[in-house]
């Protein structure tokens, strides 16, 4: 290959992605000076990395496969803008040999590793079979070429279940299963194939022995093309669901500096093997004793932050420069560990609902400020919406401070801050994650998340006289702030010539009794009355919220209210509460919980049952892709299966009846 195609400097950026990667390359790129130019699909037309890009180029409609993963199209993009360069992000085509080829032949700088080094290292098969040349420790298992299910089983067999059946390309938790036994290993293989071949057109599978109470480490690398190999210490992903992890730390808590050294060293290796150039992750997985080589990322990571807050290196401004054909401007020993960041990825999902993604449009978006080592990477804003044809990260949030437990404490604090509504996010569960006493003792591994799921998505507590209070407070400040401009005394709230007056409220939460307040206002000091206590209150209206003193103590209170439904964040927690008209005529919504329905817009990709079969409770139906990941509909009671409404590959809409059952008699 001519060296000079490969590295060399240039002033316009392509960033081939979307979201938050997206955002977050144009930001340093910006700053280095270059021009930068955004892609979208039509769902992304209003996204905030196409508003942050000095140009933007339409690559096709909504789903990847016709846009961020049309390598024609992105090409035409770069040649249209007069791009010279293009750098993939994460996901999507970031480890896709081809289009860095393609990329390289049509005179583009790729931001990345060659072809040949993503063939030899993205390969998860490849690359085990390149590491055990080189003698880095393997995990047992099978990395050939053949796929057929005969080799794939016998392999399985071998190594000794458990298994994990793992998809030979892309990352993310994607085309992965874990498998207990022989009866489980077909469908396994069938499911792992078509996700990892929907997520990257690629459905080759490796067969690895599955480590009980893992551990995950991976070590970040960053070559040049002047020879020179760097490790920027290890991160620690072990707090992981459905192998896709969910908070990240670095360094390792896991670790002391001999085994820190040894590790690094070990990526060094590994990189070194195919003399790798570019910011690349060597991920290992340890059993408490031993660490071994499972994959090589031949990309930046989500997770790159905490790397960045503990080394003060910009990771992607080292990736442009090595693009650029520059030496890498520090050696090995420059490289410093500066205190502990730990970073938790923000989802559009509902945890109490099997981590269901979330779609629609985001009414509100509050997340605290990057100040005193916090950190927001952030790929939406308030009024985006969220389509369900892509990954449901909205941001990361990543603290740093001198010690892990202070990390935690401001990552925590932060997370308790945000207010995001319009959609569900996982922002609660993360706070419960992040408060976990085993978390904070560092006493877990790769399964915690699934064991302590119960634990990690109980219910909300009950609002009590606090959110009661508030709940009226929000009403009265809301009020109070849509009549301001008014020239009418009547539109203040309090005042009142002379005598009192008294108006009730009634909120319930779910489908929960009524709880009353009455509010008392006019001359004197108004209160707010909940069973046989009166309380005297004040409102203080600030930006978000307001502070509602109450009875002489003073609260900061976060509050969004949409019609009757009220959302209020108070020292206590987040609380949903529904404002019970006053004037009456409510009628409660008749939901079909047993409909089998889609529960967000997505592909069918199989029909598991046929119809008139007799079905158990919980026994397979259909299967959804929704943003990405499958999801499996099941009989919501025993019966027989009467009618299947979709066929595989239908696009279905959220609410659309998939599926009709009926109930065994008892």
């Amino acid at each position: 290959m001519d060296r000079s195609k490969l590295y060399r400097r240039f002033r316009t950026l392509l960033i081939a992605n979307r979201g938050e990667i997206a955002c977050r390359v144009i930001r340093t790129a910006r700053a280095m000076g270059l021009r930068t130019v955004a892609v979208y699909s039509e769902a992304d037309r209003d996204a905030m990395h196409v508003a942050l890009a000095d140009e933007a180029v339409l690559l096709g409609p909504a789903r990847a496969r016709d846009s961020y993963l049309n390598v024609e199209r992105l090409i035409e993009a770069a040649r249209k803008t007069g791009a010279e360069a293009v750098h993939p992000g994460y996901g999507f085509l970031s480890e896709n040999a081809e289009f860095a080829q393609a990329c390289y032949d049509a005179g583009l700088v790729f931001v990345g590793p060659t072809a040949e080094m993503m063939n030899a290292m993205g390969s998860k098969s490849g690359s085990k079979a390149l590491m055990e040349k080189a003698g880095v420790p393997l995990v047992p298992g099978y990395h050939g070429e053949a796929q057929d299910d005969a080799t794939l089983a016998k392999a399985a067999e071998k190594v000794g279940f458990p298994i994990l059946v793992k998809a030979s390309a892309g990352g993310g938790g994607r085309g992965m299963r874990i498998v207990r036994s022989s009866d489980e290993l077909a469908p396994a293989i069938v499911s792992a194939k078509r996700e990892a071949k929907a997520a990257f057109g690629d459905d080759r599978m490796l067969i690895e022995k599955y480590v009980d109470n893992p551990r995950h480490i991976e070590v970040q690398i960053v070559g040049d093309s002047h020879g020179n190999l760097l490790s920027l210490f290890e991160r620690e992903c072990t707090l992981q669901r459905r192998h896709q992890k969910v908070i990240e730390e670095a360094p390792s808590p896991t670790l002391n500096a001999a085994q820190r050294e040894t590790v690094c060293a070990a990526a060094r290796k590994a990189a070194g093997a195919v003399n790798y150039v570019g910011a690349g992750t060597i991920e290992f997985v340890s059993d408490g004793k031993d660490v071994f080589f499972i994959e090589m990322n031949t990309r930046l990571q989500v997770e790159h932050p905490v790397t960045e807050l503990i080394t003060g290196i910009d990771l992607v401004e080292w990736q442009l420069r090595v693009a650029f054909g520059e030496a890498l401007p520090m050696k090995q020993e420059d490289i410093k560990l500066n205190g502990h960041a730990v970073e938790a990825r923000v989802y559009a999902e509902n945890p109490t609902k099997n981590f269901m993604p979330s779609v629609g449009r985001i009414s509100t978006w509050r997340l605290p400020a990057e100040t005193g080592g916090l950190r927001i990477d952030a790929g939406y804003r308030e009024g985006d919406s969220v389509s369900p044809y892509y990954d449901a990260m909205l941001a990361k949030m990543i603290a740093w401070a001198p010690t892990r437990d202070v990390a935690i404490e401001r990552l925590n604090r932060g997370l308790e801050e945000s207010d995001v509504r319009g959609i569900v996010t996982n922002i609660p569960f993360l706070s419960a994650l992040m408060t976990h006493p085993k978390v904070r003792t560092n006493a877990i591994d790769t399964g915690f998340i699934e064991r302590e799921l119960a634990v990690l998505t109980s219910a909300a507590p009950a609002p009590g006289e606090l959110e009661l209070c508030a709940a009226v407070a929000a009403i009265v400040n809301d009020e109070r702030q849509a009549a301001q401009g008014t020239q009418s005394p009547w539109q203040t709230f309090g005042w009142q010539p002379v005598g009192r007056r008294q108006r009730s409220f009634a909120f319930r939460v779910g489908h929960g009794p009524e709880q009353k307040v009455t509010l008392n206002y006019g001359s004197g000091p108004s209160t707010l009355v909940i069973g046989e206590r009166e309380l005297a209150f004040t409102i203080a209206a600030k930006d978000g919220g307001f502070d509602l003193t109450l009875d002489g103590v003073k609260s900061s209170v976060a509050a969004v209210i949409d019609g009757h439904e009220l959302y209020l964040r108070t020292r206590n927690g987040r609380f949903d509460l529904h404002w019970v008209d006053p004037f009456g005529g409510e009628t409660e919504e008749q939901t079909g919980a047993d409909k089998i329905a889609a529960p967000l817009p997505g592909t069918v990709v199989a029909v598991l049952a046929e119809e008139g079969a007799k079905l158990e409770k919980g026994a397979p139906i259909l299967t959804l892709e929704v943003m990405k990941m499958e999801q499996t509909l099941r009989a919501p009671y025993a019966g027989v299966l009467k009618s299947v409404r979709c066929k595989v590959g239908d696009i279905v809409q959220e609410g659309v009846e998939l599926a009709v059952v009926e109930a065994s008699e008892e």
